[in-house]
């Protein structure tokens, strides 16, 4: 059994940010391993302003006027009156928690007077936390759909959708999903199960060279074994497993992610679920990262 991969304890967070000098340090290295650059142009012919800390002075940038930066240009710490250190323990808080933290215990944890900050630190962690630029899924590859939201006889009666607990007609988001076995997963918010929105999602997903790509027998998967070697679960027949094929690993996460939802932040609504989903997928894909706080300041 391989080794669980620790996250930063409080103390150890503690003594690596122990003051805002610290964290300035901190986010340099991660956005500029090998020095800093422009993050207008890309240059390195940068002059540190010896009058302000933190700051630089582009020499290849404008005409007339060279371009003056810190190292916040560009983050989502940018235009923030909240210290970094402050930023730095909300998103500590976010990586800890597997089933998410809620803005309100933020708001407790952290004293802030209002829920608002909470709530909009929170939000910009998640959308820093998007990763737009994966590599599409290779090796065995799973893909499922999960519906969220509320049942519908729970909702007031002018907000009631024609639908049950799930599936189309539901009212409910739907996200869909693609995880390579052992590796990383691809989870985005899409508009419906049909054939032509699900098969745009693998295609954009998954590798044309993947080994095999298994999905239950949902209709809206009918039709990718011309592009794929396609392989279905059958669950009416209660089938789960049958030798490589099964939807297991995509299934865990959606229970991991169902759980949050459900027992973390209560209710999320369809304009915020792309930024909640796109935070459970950066902890599912740095579940193995020992530095997983480092690779969220970066990707921040």
């Amino acid at each position: 059994m391989a080794n669980t991969i620790k996250q930063l304890t409080v103390p150890q967070f503690e003594a690596m940010f122990p003051d805002e000098a610290a964290c300035d340090a901190y986010l340099i290295q991660k956005r500029w391993p090998n020095g800093v650059n422009c993050p207008r142009c890309g240059s390195f012919h940068v002059i540190a302003l010896k009058t302000m800390a933190n700051k630089w002075e582009c020499m290849d940038c404008g005409v007339s006027t060279s371009y003056r930066f810190s190292h916040l240009v560009g983050t989502v710490f940018e235009n923030t009156n909240v210290d970094l250190l402050v930023w730095f323990k909300v998103i500590h808080l976010m990586l800890v928690s597997k089933k998410g933290i809620s803005a309100l215990q933020v708001q407790r944890m952290m004293g802030f007077g209002s829920y608002r900050t909470a709530h909009y630190m929170c939000h910009r962690i998640r959308a820093g936390l998007a990763d737009e630029s994966f590599q599409k899924l290779m090796g065995i590859v799973e893909v499922d759909e999960t519906f969220v939201g509320g049942k519908e006889k729970n909702k007031h009666w002018d907000k009631r959708g024609p639908g049950g607990t799930g599936g189309p007609g539901s009212g409910k988001a739907i996200v869909a999903g693609a995880v390579s076995r052992k590796g990383t997963l691809v989870a985005r918010v899409i508009e419906n199960v049909k054939a032509d929105t699900l098969h745009g999602f693998v295609r954009a997903s998954v590798s044309d060279k993947v080994g095999l790509l298994c999905t239950d027998k949902w209709t809206g998967y009918r039709g990718l074994d011309a592009e794929y070697p396609h392989a279905i679960i059958d669950h009416s027949k209660g089938q789960y497993v049958v030798g490589a094929v099964h939807t297991n690993t995509i299934e865990g996460f959606w229970s991991i992610f169902k759980r949050g939802v459900v027992g973390t932040f209560h209710k999320v609504s369809a304009k915020y679920l792309p930024l909640y989903v796109a935070e459970f997928e950066f902890r599912y894909n740095n579940r193995a990262n020992a530095d997983i706080f480092g690779a969220a300041v970066q990707a921040c």
